[in-house]
């Protein structure tokens, strides 16, 4: 019995799509195949986790509230630790300092007067005591009046009183110019804290701010990134990260440059665990529970290499924890 043409098309139409649907299996598994026997295979005692390369991000900000006056540079400029950036507007402090250093000129004026007044009581106080002398010495023998006696003591007295108080003038005044050199050592901080100076070396990431803006104290001006501290964060299960150690040996592999694994060591592994970032892959596709492990490069190898230095470069940390396994040929890196 002969089908009808429609239902014999409908057979072919499920035949061929049974068969793409083979073919296309197929080819999936042997190319899943290929890629898992292609990629280089990891020995035993080496772990591994993806990452984004970061590094330690800086804030240059104020320290007082004020306008800014300068910048130096600009975004994506390298600096230097201690290097001028910025500076801002100091019209006002340098007028304060003006100031206390009039004040300072007058307390020193004001020690060579008290000084001189102190000379002069002593002085004084010596010819009253000489002159107490001979009278005590004169009313012994007859030749001078108990009164004249008593006078003679009431003005040494007086003599005294006054050179206890010219005594204290100048110690006033040793304060009082103690106080005004004070005032003009605060004044030459605070200005010197106006200028903006890059804390590390590094590269300008951001500039938050623009010359003629006024800031509140603390505001922002750059963020620069530290490429001393330049390091990956990766996501282990706790069978692999019981195993790592501060200290242990690892290598970098950065997507952008596939064939230069960079040297580096664990400075951090944290304590508790936690759920997986969303943008970390791991083996078991999201192990719930990972530590999460800080791989550092070393810091004088980050600044030879400071232009490479890129944050968010993404790519692939491995951690040898076992030191008698060998790197294998391309993770072995320079020496």
């Amino acid at each position: 019995m002969t089908l009808p043409s429609t239902r014999v098309r409908k057979v072919r139409r499920l035949r061929f799509s049974i068969g793409l649907f083979v073919v296309l299996f197929a080819a999936g598994g042997a190319g899943f195949y290929w890629w898992k026997h292609a990629q280089p295979q990891l020995p035993a005692g080496i772990s591994w986790g993806n990452g984004r390369l970061e590094a330690d991000e800086i804030d240059i900000d104020t320290k007082f509230p004020g306008r800014i006056a300068e910048l130096g540079v600009d975004i994506g400029d390298m600096v230097t630790a201690g290097q001028l950036v910025g500076r801002m507007d100091t019209r006002d402090l340098q007028e304060s300092l003006k100031k206390a250093q009039a004040q300072v000129k007058q307390a020193q004026h004001a020690i060579e007067e008290a000084s001189a007044n102190l000379e002069q009581q002593r002085t004084q106080q010596t010819l009253a005591a000489q002159e107490l002398d001979r009278t005590q010495a004169l009313l012994k023998n007859g030749w001078a009046t108990k009164e004249l006696f008593d006078q003679r003591k009431q003005a040494l007295d007086g003599v005294n009183a006054g050179l206890s108080a010219a005594t204290n003038r100048v110690a006033e005044t040793e304060r009082a110019l103690e106080a005004s050199e004070h005032d003009v050592g605060l004044y030459t901080v605070n200005i010197n804290d106006n200028d903006l100076v890059a804390p590390r070396d590094g590269r300008i990431q951001y500039r938050i701010a623009n010359i003629g803006e006024v800031l509140p104290a603390g505001g922002k001006v750059f963020t620069m990134l530290d490429i001393s501290y330049v390091y990956m964060d990766i996501y282990l299960p706790a069978p692999e990260s019981g195993k790592i150690k501060v200290g242990t040996e690892g290598r970098i592999l950065l997507d952008a440059y596939p064939n230069s694994p960079i040297p580096a060591k664990v400075s951090f592994i944290a304590s508790q665990a936690q759920f997986t970032p969303k943008t970390v892959e791991t083996k078991s596709e999201r192990d719930k529970l990972m530590f999460r492990i800080r791989v550092r490069i070393d810091p004088d190898r980050s600044r030879v290499h400071a232009a490479s230095v890129r944050s968010g470069l993404p790519g692939v940390a491995y951690l040898r924890a076992d030191p008698s396994v060998a790197w294998p040929k391309d993770l072995q890196g320079p020496p």
